[in-house]
């Protein structure tokens, strides 16, 4: 009650906006939604196993080899051929996260995986790119190692008119090494 009544003040000083305590207030039911929806199944030996691979396949990239593949990305989003995407999208790991956002009722928007450089193992729609190493969602959950989670700010999708917000969690392997990442959109009016 402090903390509220202590927000309340700095927000009328006008020290703190009031879009900005309401982007904080959603981070508490984003990881609750993410712990009791999204951790058990961001572990199935389906995304680990894909993380490992794709690991192992991309381990000598250089980063103009990962620059190359991220352009070649983008530039089939907006192509009428993408095999690259589609080679994805059609993956096991993509089938996988397609039925879990299609079975969430509408409370997931998108989900994706990441290998440890940052590139796109499977997802379950198309993204604008294929590296998101050089983004806070792979950068402060990957980067800041086992356990971590990083909730984003919550944003209004402007076609949609839905207020959303991603929350990406580091993936592990079975010693506790840190492999990957996914990053899930969370419809929060569903929460």
């Amino acid at each position: 009650m402090k903390n509220i009544a202590l927000r309340g003040v700095i927000v009328a000083l006008g020290l703190l906006s009031t879009s900005a305590y309401a982007e904080e207030a959603h981070v508490g039911p984003v990881k609750d939604f993410i712990d009791a929806n999204v951790k058990a199944w961001a572990n199935d030996p389906i995304i680990i196993n894909a993380i490992k691979a794709q690991n192992s396949a991309n381990a000598s990239l250089s980063p103009a080899d990962i620059d190359a593949l991220d352009q070649k990305w983008r530039s089939e989003v907006e192509a009428d051929a993408h095999p690259t995407i589609d080679a994805v999208l059609a993956n096991p790991v993509s089938e996988f996260l397609k039925v879990k956002q299609d079975g969430s009722d509408g409370a997931i928007t998108e989900v994706f995986v990441m290998d440890a450089k940052g590139l796109n193992v499977g997802q379950s729609g198309v993204t604008s790119d294929y590296w998101q190493g050089d983004e806070g969602k792979f950068q402060k959950s990957f980067g800041a190692g086992a356990n971590a989670v990083f909730v984003d700010d919550a944003e209004k999708d402007e076609s949609t008119q839905m207020l959303q917000s991603q929350a990406s969690m580091t993936i592990s392997d079975e010693t506790g090494k840190p492999i990957g990442a996914i990053t899930v959109g969370v419809n929060l009016d569903k929460l």
